[in-house]
């Protein structure tokens, strides 16, 4: 299995922080989740981090079996 992690209010929009998927391209895993969570997922704002490190694209990824893959959300500042 492959892990999906969403930060701050990525995971309040999931219902959770943290969510176990089988290993695939990332768009047929997005594809398996409500389609609500998978929109505020894709949002251009979103960044990727794989197994720690940020990506600097989130094009063709795909997750083998012990992979974690966060979604960090979109920060504002003042």
């Amino acid at each position: 299995m492959a892990r999906l992690v969403f930060l701050g209010r990525l995971a309040d929009s999931a219902g959770m922080t943290e969510m176990a998927v089988a290993p695939g391209p990332l768009e047929d895993i997005l594809a398996g989740l409500n389609r609500d969570l998978a929109i505020v997922l894709l949002d251009e704002r979103v960044r990727l981090a794989l197994n720690g490190r940020l990506l600097p694209q989130t094009g063709a990824i795909v997750l083998v079996a012990g992979d974690e893959l966060a979604f960090l959300p979109p920060v504002s500042g003042g």
